[in-house]
Order: structure tokens, then sequence, then C-alpha cells
């Protein structure tokens, strides 16, 4: 017998896309209450949690496997044998919701077996009204979803999937809140995200995450530290102060001690050894982030800054509020204050009507500035935003050609700056086993290169310094030096 269909709350991608300006976010502590019937439910059972996205994924992830455990469940990697499963999902491209559909649908035959199975859907594909409507109507064995505002909702959300023996659909929009005091299982022990913001206020033409992640809000400079100095205590080296838009951060707060270059140098000033920050809108910066950088040896010497488009034309109609010019000024201005910093950024290719000149625009950017690392993509329109909508007279292999010419410049001037690299020595945190060679060891130095050298699992967790023997493009192979 089909279960019934509880909807608390629906995706309306509308309402979640809509500004405010004039409110503070309000803050609140994060529910970790658990009923009695739901302790003895997860008795002897698993999960399995499978992650897409962005950081901001990965991190809402760490606090769901959170909560879980701390009720009792164990974790396993097989969904087939899991007593729930849930699937923490993004919506920037169409092919990541494809995906997810797959995925579901291999789960068809256990769900059937194990009539008790909870199979859930959470994080920004949540938040879309037309895909939950998809899920709700041609996957009836998904009986639970909620999205990325009301994570710390999941134990009375499971309670009440057991409880009624129901579908469950809590998709809130209205978002205002910053939740603090979540649970957290970090999945590596050296290198932490820190959320220091949630939500965009910036409303891209092409991107759907102000309507899936919601306004923007910022935690307070306090919570943050206390986040950080948590970390430190713990062992950590390494923490990646993210949100949608981290240089706007503090500007709803209205609070002019609550800056980003304030909290940045706060958080310089804790002594972790190593900070990053990620992902950065190059309308937002201010001098005083770059002297800032360049004043704490442990901020990292790199920066991701998105450029999308070099065509004043595209950028207008991207909602990019900065052009060509605006976007040149400020990397002199960055290499002014830390003249080798690594510089990476993202590049859409194939925007709704883009000439032959806005392209090659673009081009012109990329040679002036000489990135060390691009992420290039065709551009992937997302119902909901106003690209969706644009008339579009490009053709697929007008875009495919002039992807793989950026693409190939890219790599190019990556191949490039890394042959530089040789015989530099640098310090570089190690964090994991190689995927292609088990007796390598990687991490990261400070210029964010990756580095391979040969060793052993004792490495992962210590900064050390190494000699740069060879350079691939995207990465290099050292060999260790004595301390």
């Amino acid at each position: 017998m089909a279960k019934k269909l509880i909807i608390k709350s629906f995706p309306n991608i509308k309402k979640a896309g809509q500004r405010n300006f004039n409110l503070k976010p309000l803050t609140r502590k994060a529910n970790l209450n658990i009923s009695d019937e739901l302790s003895t439910w997860a008795k002897g059972k698993s999960f399995c949690l499978f992650t897409s996205g962005c950081q901001a994924n990965v991190r809402d992830s760490e606090i769901i496997v959170a909560y879980l455990t701390r009720l009792g469940l164990n974790q396993i990697t097989d969904p087939y044998k899991a007593d729930l499963v849930l699937f923490n999902t993004c919506a920037i491209r169409e092919n990541a919701e494809k995906k997810i559909y797959g995925e579901i649908g291999q789960l068809k035959q256990s769900a059937k077996d194990n009539p008790n199975k909870i199979i859930g859907i959470c994080g920004c594909m949540a938040q879309e009204e037309k895909p939950m409507r998809f899920i709700k109507e041609h996957f009836p064995y998904v009986n639970l979803v909620f999205g990325t505002h009301n994570i710390d909702s999941i134990y009375s959300l499971l309670d009440s999937c057991i409880k009624d023996e129901a579908r469950i659909f809590d998709v809130t929009s209205n978002q205002g809140e910053v939740v603090e005091n979540l649970p957290s299982s970090r999945f590596d022990k050296t290198k932490a995200f820190v959320n220091i913001m949630y939500g965009c206020d910036n409303f891209c033409t092409y991107c759907i995450v102000p309507y899936t992640r919601g306004r923007m809000r910022s935690r307070s400079i306090d919570e943050i530290l206390k986040e950080v100095n948590d970390l430190i205590s713990l062992g950590y080296k390494e923490v990646t102060l993210i949100g949608q838009n981290v240089n706007a951060y503090g500007y709803d707060l209205k609070d002019p001690n609550s800056s980003f270059d304030k909290l940045l140098e706060a958080v310089a000033q804790t002594n972790i050894p190593r900070i990053r920050f990620t992902t950065s809108h190059p309308a937002y910066f201010k001098e005083e982030v770059f002297q800032v950088m360049a004043k704490y040896s442990n901020i990292m010497p790199s920066l991701h800054l998105p450029l999308q488009s070099g065509s004043d034309t595209i950028l207008k109609r991207m909602n990019r509020h900065y052009d060509k010019k605006q976007y040149l000024d400020l990397v002199d201005l960055l290499r002014k204050y830390i003249p080798d910093v690594y510089l990476t950024t993202d590049i859409i290719v194939g925007f709704p009507n883009e000439s032959d000149c806005d392209f090659e625009d673009t081009l012109d950017v990329v040679r002036k500035v000489n990135y060390d690392n691009a992420y290039t993509f065709i551009f992937s329109p997302r119902d909901g935003t106003p690209a969706y909508y644009m008339e579009d007279k490009i053709t697929p292999k007008e875009k495919s050609i002039r992807f793989d010419k950026l693409k190939q410049l890219i790599d190019q001037q990556a191949t490039i700056s890394a042959s530089k690299q040789v015989n530099q020595i640098v310090e570089v945190l190690f964090d994991t086993v190689s995927k292609k060679d088990k007796t390598m060891i990687s991490g990261y130095s400070r210029h964010n290169r990756l580095v391979h050298v040969k060793g052993d699992e004792s490495l992962i967790g210590q900064i050390r310094k190494v000699k740069i023997i060879e350079s691939r493009t995207y990465s290099l192979i050292g060999e260790l030096l004595d301390d």
C-alpha cells in the first residue's frame, strides 16, 4: 500500500528568491532533541549519505552525519543495505539532477524489498519546485525531503516518517536565520571548512544559488572565531572560510566592525597556520582585504576571483556589477600587494547570444591576467533563473569550439606557470594518499598547488618543506627536505 504524503512545506522558487535587505539575520541554537521513539528506532540501524556539489554541500553533509551518528546510526557505504539513504544534492547544472534521478532509480528494488527503508533528498535540488514535483510523482519510494534551511529539523522529520509511516516533504523557503551550535563530524582531520555566511543577494542571471540558498546571512565574528579556535584545539592546520560571496560578509549585519577585512584579520590573529577563503565576488573587494592578506603570513597567497566573461555586454546581462576594466584594475591592485599570488577564476562560455567579439574580450582578459588555473564551463540554463528565458542563437558546435579554444589557452598558461616552480622550495600541508599512486602522498603548497611526494601516511597532517623536481600542468612532483 502506498504511503500517505504529508507536505509540511514545499519549495517555492519565487518566495525563496525574495530579497530583504532591511532585516538583520536572526540567530538561534540548533534543535538537538531526540524523542524516545526515534532513539528506539535507530538501534542497530545504518545510514548511507551521498554528497554532490560545492564546499557548502560538503559542510552540510558533515553536519548531517553528526546528527545521524549522534542518533546512534552506523554509517556505511552500501545504499542497498542501509536503513536510511540520503542524497545531499546540487542544483547548479541540469546534469546533476539527471544523475540523482538515475541513482534514486537504482534503489527501487531495494525500497520494495524493505518497505521500512527511508530514502531521502536534501540540499539545493530540494529547494527547486520543478524537480521536487518530479520526485513526488515519479519516485513514490522517496519518503523524506528537506532543504538547505532546515537541516536541524532532521530528527523531527525522521520522527514523522516513522510514526506516521508517511512521505514527508518539508522544504522551508522563508529563510532568514543563522543556526548555531550545530553538531559536526569533520570529514578531514587536517583541514576544515568554516561557514562565515550563507546565501547570496546578487542574483546573477544564470545562477540558481539565491533561490536554493536564500538571501545573504552573515554569522557573527564571535561565533566564527569560536569555531576556528575549537578547530585549533583539535589540531587542525588549515581553515577555509566559505560562503557564496565571502567578501560581502557583514553587509547584512549593519555593523562597521563586521566587515570581511576585519573578520579575516581576526581569524589570522588566532595563529592557525593556514587560512584560505572562497568564493569571492569582484564587485565587493576593498583594498583593505588585500592589505590584510599581505600583512599576515598565515593567510595563503592564493585567490579565486571569478571572471565569468570579459565582455562588458555579457557581464551586464549576467548582472555581475563590474566591467572588464574594473576587473583588470582589481587584479593589478591585488598583485601590487601580493605579487606572487596564485590566481584562479571561473569562466562561462556561450552565454545566450555571446558574439565572437564578446568571446574575444574574454580571451583578451585571460591573456592579460595570465591565470594559474581556471574552471571553464559551457553555459547551462537553469530553470527559474532569468538567463533560462533569454533568446540564444549560438549553436552547440560554436560553443564547443569556443570552449576548446579557451581551455587550450588556460592549459598553456597553467603549464608555463607550473614549470616555473621546478627547483623551488615550497611548504606543503599533506592531507591524503595519492589516488593514482599509493606510494605517493599529496598535499597543497601555500599557493594552493597540488604537490605529490614519495612517502607514507605518517606525513598526513604535517607541513613540510619540499623541493619541486618536476612539473605537470595542474600538479607538481617534489622530494621531501630534512627539516
